[in-house]
């Protein structure tokens, strides 16, 4: 187990940093949002790792990479998903260059608004469960208990994003605050929701 754990640390760390729209969207909340907005992003998308963890343990995400029409539909919801929250990114950078009173400044997106944004990010990704359907029975040797280990290995996983996640997104939320008032500040928004888009058309055409 010693071995096969080590070498899923390692194969999950180099997975956590690698761009996604996990980090496209803690990017833009952290522009937005400032730090408050970070973690319970960053714990949203946690959650749906683990949920994908235990239900890659159960035969969900099998039935889910067996299941053209289930993969499409969640792969549908996913790209809408992403390409409304890049288009409303676009929005607010499009009202700060016009200057607009009523709306160049966003309403507050709360805690839980934050974590369901990073929570359905996660869920609504059948890469995601198709990813752990086929990533965690590598590390999981003959007659271990299946549930609880791919619950552990899913567990690192998502310690590690959290980590990683929550300093990349504290970051760039000093960053934003610093360039809070100016053009750089629009510009970066407008880039993030340009990449969430970007992601939402990927997954759009993904052929699974």
């Amino acid at each position: 187990m010693e071995t096969r754990l080590i070498a899923f640390v390692g194969v999950a760390a180099l997975l956590t940093i690698s761009p996604g729209p996990d980090m496209a969207l803690v990017l833009r909340n952290a522009l937005a949002h400032g730090q408050r907005a970070v973690f319970p992003t960053a714990a949203g998308v946690g959650t749906g790792c683990l949920i994908w963890g235990a239900a890659s343990s159960l035969g969900v995400s099998a039935l889910l990479s067996a299941s053209a029409q289930l993969y499409d539909a969640l792969k549908l919801a996913g790209a809408a998903y992403l390409i409304v929250l890049g288009v409303l990114a676009l929005r607010v950078a499009w009202h700060h260059r016009v200057g607009s009173p009523a709306t160049s400044e966003q309403a507050p997106l709360s805690r839980g608004g934050a974590y369901r944004q990073g929570l359905f990010t996660n869920l609504l990704n059948p890469k995601v469960g198709v990813f752990y359907a086929t990533f965690l029975p590598q590390f999981i040797a003959p007659g271990q208990p299946v549930f609880a280990t791919s619950m552990l290995l899913a567990s690192i996983h998502v310690a590690l994003g959290l980590i990683w996640l929550t300093a990349y997104g504290y970051g760039a939320s000093r960053l934003g605050d610093v360039l809070r008032t100016g053009r750089v500040r629009q510009v970066l928004e407008a880039a993030s929701g340009v990449v969430l888009i970007a992601f939402g058309l990927r997954l759009l055409t993904d052929r699974g």
